[in-house]
């Protein structure tokens, strides 16, 4: 099992935009080439975008971004676009691509990461607390998480 960022090995870009404008095909796909392709050599530690590889295989992939399209522009770094492959979930590979955001988060010297989703109970399960609503901009809301790395 690898997580590979696409700063460090610039040469998967083509792969990691394919791949999240597969997986994250509702998103406008031209938002992820143009993120991915620019935060290569950006000079700031944000963003970082992420491929999970298994036997060769890309199964998963996730980003670490300063807002996830969300009101709580006060809050950053979020995870984003966090996503495991149907046939490879149960095993908490998604964990694997938290721990890889989280410690990237620290390193930059953030002292929270956050996500925003819909889903109760899984990210609880990784030291994740509830902390509020934010909005979108096409209107619909999400529960905000926080963790808190120190």
């Amino acid at each position: 099992m690898k997580i590979l960022s696409v700063r460090d090995t610039p040469e998967i870009a083509a792969t990691a935009i394919k791949y999240f404008q597969k997986v994250w095909d509702s998103v406008w796909p031209i938002i992820y080439e143009d993120c991915i392709t620019h935060a290569i050599e950006s000079k700031n530690p944000l963003p970082q975008w992420y491929l999970m590889e298994k036997d060769d295989e890309i199964i998963g992939c996730a980003g670490l971004v300063t807002n996830d399209f969300i009101s709580r522009m006060d809050l950053y770094p979020w995870v984003c676009a966090v996503f495991i492959d149907e046939k490879h979930r149960g095993n908490a590979y998604g964990s694997l691509l938290l721990e890889k955001a989280k410690s990237d988060a620290l390193a930059a010297g953030f002292e929270n990461l956050y996500l925003s989703m819909e889903h109760i109970g899984y990210y609880e399960k990784y030291g994740f607390n509830y902390v509020g609503q934010g909005y979108h901009p096409w209107g619909e809301e999400s529960r905000i998480y926080a963790l808190g790395l120190k």
